[in-house]
């Protein structure tokens, strides 16, 4: 009966989530398109170059395979064998889970890598948090790089930046403090955890200090210089390329014809639009298009229909493909996991 009632108030809590999620999408594309002629933004995402559409899909998957390649350099102390394939398969299943439940990606991914590789889940849960750690250090230094690149005074035209700039440091700094002490003071923590939970439950208590070991092991999973080394340089390339795919965007609409944009101008795009993944909406949507047509009509003085324009094609492309290679993946690994256990059975039948 308890358990039942337990149940029920997470089917409502998660209810509850979703619907908020939902409606805050709805909220942010309302904002977005206020005001602005649709059939004009339809048209002028028709007059998209379709060779400048495949260069932004390369890009985009060159991008998500560096990352599953940071992926196995962080993990390499854990398993040094790990498959790439399979690092990228989980990746962008996940991706694909986030374009419809926004945050349930990241523990997709990590229950699929750790099914497939044969790895703890909650330490592989740990590496996720870990490669998301990594990438707000690096969208951070992107968005102060940002600061200096543009014409703008950037601080002056969104005076939230100022502090969105410092909540991020500020929980980077705390951030790290925390894993370095739950990491160092580890024991303490667990037996804290066990204490604290078992007075309500002794068999909680050892599940949840179970599961905080595991995920301490993930997060410190990253070990050695060489693969530092490897971590820094993968996420410096990586951010480079969703740099050049911002400006690719512009490439893709032509725009490059009547505004002055450059690498620079995407590097600028693309590092402040990264705030919009904080917001949980499925795949940054409603976020993503309200921020991106701020930027574009504030800052290189774009028509709201342009920019809006720029903001559904870059997106929708993206969404797409994260939705496309996810099923493809999907069904490819478990065609491949069936083919397997055929063969299998086939020989055990013949001896």
């Amino acid at each position: 009966m308890i358990s039942d009632k337990i149940a029920l108030n997470k089917n409502i809590k998660r209810a509850f989530k979703y619907a908020l999620s939902f409606i805050v999408t709805i909220l942010f594309l309302y904002l977005a398109f206020l005001n602005v002629d649709v059939r004009k933004v339809i048209q002028y995402t028709l007059t998209a170059s379709p060779g400048w559409v495949v260069v932004f899909v390369c890009i985009f998957l060159l991008s998500h395979f560096l990352r599953a390649l940071r992926w196995k350099f962080i993990l390499s102390s854990v398993k040094k064998d790990v498959s790439v394939k399979n690092l990228f398969g989980a990746l962008m299943i996940g991706y694909g889970v986030n374009c419809v439940v926004p945050r349930l990606g990241e523990v997709t991914r990590a229950v699929l890598i750790g099914k497939w590789e044969g790895l703890s889940r909650s330490s592989m849960l740990g590496t996720v948090i870990l490669e998301r750690f990594i990438d707000v250090i690096f969208f951070a230094i992107a968005l102060a790089i940002s600061l200096f690149l543009s014409t703008r005074n950037l601080l002056g035209v969104f005076p939230w930046l100022k502090t969105t700039l410092y909540i991020t440091a500020a929980g980077l700094c705390l951030g790290l403090i925390f894993v370095f002490l739950a990491i160092k003071f580890k024991q303490f923590f667990i037996k804290w955890i066990i204490k604290l939970v078992g007075k309500v439950s002794s068999k909680g208590g050892e599940m949840l200090a179970g599961f905080f070991d595991t995920l301490l092991q993930g997060f410190s999973s990253l070990k050695g210089w060489k693969n530092y080394f490897n971590t820094i340089a993968l996420s410096i390339a990586i951010i480079l390329l969703y740099a050049l795919n911002s400006y690719v965007g512009f490439l893709m609409l032509g725009f490059q014809n009547y505004y002055h944009v450059d690498y620079g101008s995407g590097w600028i795009i693309m590092s402040l639009s990264s705030i919009a993944a904080a917001i949980p909406t499925p795949g940054s949507t409603g976020s993503y298009h309200l921020l991106v047509k701020s930027l574009l009509t504030l800052l290189f003085g774009m028509s709201e229909d342009k920019s809006l324009a720029y903001a559904f094609l870059t997106h929708i492309i993206s969404y797409i493909m994260f939705i496309f290679t996810a099923l493809v993946i999907f069904f490819a690994m478990y065609k491949q996991k069936d083919n397997i256990n055929e063969s299998t059975e086939t020989n055990i039948g013949k001896i």
